[in-house]
């Protein structure tokens, strides 16, 4: 029988599925789509942080084995429409782990409205969105996988649901390594991924002319700070032939952010604070990290899984890096 978790061959991993076990998988598109049918959710990804280190791979997927206690788990997809949903259909006791097609009205509307959702927060739900090698932007699109129809769509939704029995709990913690710098305070008059004028210390300003006025260095994210909790929103691009800001996440009004202060040795301060004993049940980290702290052959520690273009920890997340523990 193949390992329980990790990167491995599409063999290994098929062998896994013909076993009937629940998994988490992430790959290729082309490697996704030589698996069999069965228990399995997977999402498009040639990025990955492995046993040894960071990995660039279309041929070999990476797997989460899920753990099953009393009941089974259930897989299905959700659309935009009944994604509000996701966290009233979750176990009373459990998790949901969700994977998100990047770039899709899924993805937007998940971004922009989650932190709504009925019963949010109350129910652990923990996920990535879905992406392809750099290589491919434009030509082909992130894709989600129901292995158990073996369905692959770029706008639904993919969401396994884990029941737990009453002495297990799930826990979702976050690695955010940035907090707000000293620099100017930046507020935004409506929610959205892409933004044009923003208030600067209350000064109406163009987003774009103040980031090459300053000459803001875009691999670090935004920071709100959430009542103590540090959120990212990471830069996709400053368009300045249109004057507009694209991001990886929506900004939204009512909430200060400012420019994050830089992170010195990135491997080692995430080293140190990721917990040094406890068995992660599932984790990713973002391929913002992966880029721009040069992570391909470097290792994190006992954090690997799949490099996303999004975490989910209850709402979308950027530049971080999520995971599950069972406890109990």
């Amino acid at each position: 029988m193949a390992t329980k978790e990790g990167l491995m061959t599409v063999g290994e991993a098929a062998e896994l599925i013909h076993g009937g076990k629940y998994l988490s998988i992430a790959g290729d598109e082309q490697a996704l789509k030589q698996l069999p049918t069965g228990n399995w959710i997977g999402g498009t990804i040639p990025y990955f942080m492995a046993e040894q280190g960071g990995v660039v791979t279309r041929e070999l997927v990476y797997v989460n084995q899920v753990t099953i206690f009393d009941e089974s788990p259930l897989i299905r997809f959700y659309s935009t429409a009944t994604l509000p949903k996701i966290c009233r259909n979750a176990p009373e006791n459990g998790y949901s782990l969700i994977i998100v097609p990047g770039f899709s009205e899924v993805h937007s509307s998940f971004a922009r409205n989650a932190p709504n959702y009925e019963e949010m927060y109350m129910k652990p739900l923990i996920g990535w969105v879905a992406g392809i090698h750099l290589d491919d932007l434009g030509k082909v699109t992130p894709k989600v996988v129901h292995g158990q129809t073996g369905q692959f769509s770029d706008q639904m939704a993919v969401v396994m649901d884990v029941p737990l029995p009453e002495s297990k709990y799930a826990q979702i913690d976050i690695v955010n390594l940035f907090t707000q710098g000293q620099g100017d305070d930046i507020y935004f008059k409506e929610t959205g991924f892409s933004v044009s004028e923003c208030f600067v210390n209350g000064n109406a300003t163009n987003f774009s002319d103040y980031l090459v006025q300053k000459g803001i260095d875009t691999r670090l994210p935004l920071v709100a700070d959430y009542s103590g909790a540090m959120v990212n929103v990471s830069f996709k691009g400053n368009i300045t032939a249109e004057k507009r800001v694209d991001f990886y996440a929506p900004v939204f009004p009512g909430l200060t952010y400012r420019i994050a202060a830089p992170v010195g040795d990135y491997v080692t301060s995430f080293k140190a604070a990721l917990p040094q004993t406890t068995e992660l049940s599932f984790s990713c980290n973002c391929i913002l990290n992966y880029l721009y702290c040069e992570l391909e052959g470097k290792k994190t520690g006992k954090v690997m899984g799949p490099i996303t273009f999004g975490e989910i920890a209850y709402q979308l997340l950027n530049q971080t890096l999520v995971y599950l523990t069972i406890d109990g």
